[in-house]
């Protein structure tokens, strides 16, 4: 991936244990990782560049984290897929102005959304 200047680049998020974090994403989104020892990992080629540090604190939206938002074609699988990997749905796909969505989190904790295209409206 090129870098563009004064382009967002990287994003790190905290983890009480990273490797349960890079678990997660590798089950769920077959990310591939590299270790940069016991409390950091890093990720590339998902979008977004990034990595997961040790830290107690957590990322969630109700705590004024920023809120990282995935994209999905099909966004009711995409649910499906990170139940079966271990996260957990905190907010049921829901409708909003910009189209819908859900909220989960990781087995380490941290808060995620997932949407498909603006467009998309309610099916059925």
């Amino acid at each position: 991936m090129m870098n563009r200047h004064h382009k967002m680049n990287y994003v790190e998020f905290p983890g009480r244990d990273p490797a349960l974090t890079k678990s997660f994403f590798e089950a769920a989104f077959a990310w591939r990782f590299e270790d940069y020892g016991p409390d950091d990992t890093a990720f590339s080629n998902e979008g977004l560049d990034g990595g997961v540090f040790r830290s107690d604190q957590l990322s969630s939206a109700a705590n004024g984290a920023a809120l990282t938002v995935f994209y999905s074609e099909d966004l009711e699988s995409t649910q499906q897929v990170i139940e079966r990997a271990g996260g957990k749905v905190i907010k049921e796909i829901f409708g909003f102005p910009g189209g819908r969505r859900f909220h989960f989190t990781e087995p380490g904790g941290n808060e995620f959304a997932v949407w498909p295209d603006h467009g998309e409206r309610s099916k059925g």
